[in-house]
């Protein structure tokens, strides 16, 4: 038995086939540190570090031989990538064999803080899809919001509801990604402290809750559609026996995945339907622990009504966009507040229906304020995939990067490029915020509460 894993956790692995126990316990005694990016390819096409190995379920995944101080590179602060664990990347794997990678779906991830398996399926689902991100949570929507704004796609709704608010939109959603909150198990090696907090009684309250969840939140998938259901955890009662459950109380179908025999994910399958589910282990994969399966919904669902509301009348002015954004003729700009929003035309009735039903943090891209006479710029414009490619910029130093993003005076010699008003950061011809050239300083607008603080 491991000397700091619990001994009951580790005898449960044991019972099963072929479980190698002692590569189990020694890997978790080494605690070596596997660090991995996925890349934005709207912002980033090649990886930025020159030690990168490819991710191999995962086309834009790559592993790093050491872990970089990500707050000193500017290129994250960009959204240019995601630092995310290599075995969730396995998502990605999922929606291309289950035909939905590049397809005008429309999916939610139901527990997604802090945005990780988001920024994953807005990419991979592609730019015709549309995506609900939802975190119950306030402070950790308001981080989801940040790194969603960061990844600068416009067909994303950040919403911020208890699963339950979903059943207002049964038979809605193409895809449920459910990545629910477990025990934490395969953090383990990642986070020794996550050990002293396991136990046989939080295992079932998670079990529980789980299930909870999922009641709550499956009438929101349109026949035919899928389930993607995954956790961190090591423990059957988190894993195949909740698979086992949503087939014993629903109609769905187990989905398989075909897996390449050197990636060393181990299929398994549930004790009462034989339902497909993948695990990962740190000693046979080169990532941390995590359990999915993928499951099809074969129920006939009914949906709510969709006759077609009525659009208000939009106070927004539109001749705007052509002037700070590219394809304009593919988004709506709408006034929330003060602040002018835009967001894909095709799913514009889509936001109506939220808007009726669900809190919503953030919808689309802000594009800033709007003053009766001109715009001031947002952040998260200067994110945005959508801004246009001709507007003042200035590109700089990873010095004056860092000065910029820490909220620092900046020297008006390094904006040589421009001679007054509003100037977009560019690192490397990323975009990182905005400044504004006045005849004798310059003004950093880069926003305070996501600034570098303490390095």
């Amino acid at each position: 038995m491991s000397n700091f894993l619990p001994n009951e956790l580790v005898k449960r692995l044991n019972e099963q086939d072929g479980f190698d126990t002692e590569a189990f316990n020694r890997v978790h005694e080494q605690g070596d540190k596997i660090t991995a990016i996925r890349l934005n390819l709207w912002k980033q096409p090649t990886v930025p570090f020159e030690d990168g190995k490819p991710v191999p379920w995962c086309d834009t995944g790559y592993y790093l031989t050491e872990r970089p101080v990500f707050t000193l590179d500017p290129l994250y602060h960009a959204g240019c990538y995601y630092v995310q664990e290599a075995s969730s990347m396995f998502i990605a794997h999922i929606l291309a064999e289950i035909g939905l990678k590049n397809t005008a779906s429309r999916a939610l991830d139901l527990c997604a803080a802090p945005g990780g398996k988001s920024t994953l399926l807005t990419s991979y689902l592609g730019s015709e899809s549309l995506l609900v991100s939802n975190e119950v949570i306030k402070s950790r929507a308001n981080i989801l919001t940040d790194n969603m704004s960061r990844w600068g796609a416009s067909n994303i709704v950040v919403t911020n509801n208890d699963p339950s608010a979903f059943s207002r939109l049964p038979g809605y959603f193409d895809v449920l990604m459910v990545d629910a909150p477990c025990s934490g198990s395969g953090m383990f090696r990642k986070d020794r402290d996550a050990i002293d907090e396991w136990s046989l009684a939080n295992v079932k309250l998670c079990s529980d809750r789980q299930k909870r969840i999922l009641a709550e939140s499956l009438e929101t998938l349109v026949t035919d559609g899928y389930l993607i259901y995954s956790t961190c955890s090591y423990s059957r009662e988190e894993n195949e026996d909740i698979v086992d459950w949503i087939q014993t109380e629903f109609t769905f179908e187990s989905v398989p995945i075909t897996l390449e025999s050197d990636w060393n994910i181990e299929e398994t399958k549930s004790s009462k339907h034989n339902a497909f589910g993948y695990r990962f282990y740190p000693h046979k994969v080169k990532g941390e622990g995590f359990f999915v399966a993928v499951l099809q919904k074969k129920a006939k669902q009914s949906t709510f009504n969709r006759k077609k509301i009525k659009i208000e009348k939009n106070s927004a002015p539109s001749n705007i966009l052509a002037d700070w954004t590219e394809q304009q003729a593919a988004h709506i700009p709408f006034m929330h507040g003060d602040n002018i929003h835009i967001f894909p035309k095709k799913y514009e009735e889509d936001l109506r229906w939220f808007q009726q039903v669900l809190y919503i943090k953030q919808a689309g891209t802000n594009i800033g304020k709007w003053t009766g006479r001109e715009l001031l710029p947002s952040h998260d414009l200067a994110c945005s995939i959508h801004i246009k490619t001709d507007l003042p910029a200035q590109d700089v130093t990873r010095d004056v990067a860092l000065q910029f993003l820490r909220k620092e005076s900046l020297a008006i010699e390094d904006f040589p490029a421009v001679n007054a008003g509003w100037c977009l950061v560019r690192y490397k011809g990323t975009n990182l915020g905005w400044v504004k050239v006045l005849p004798n300083r310059i003004n950093n607008y880069y926003p305070k509460e996501v600034r570098i603080m303490n390095l």
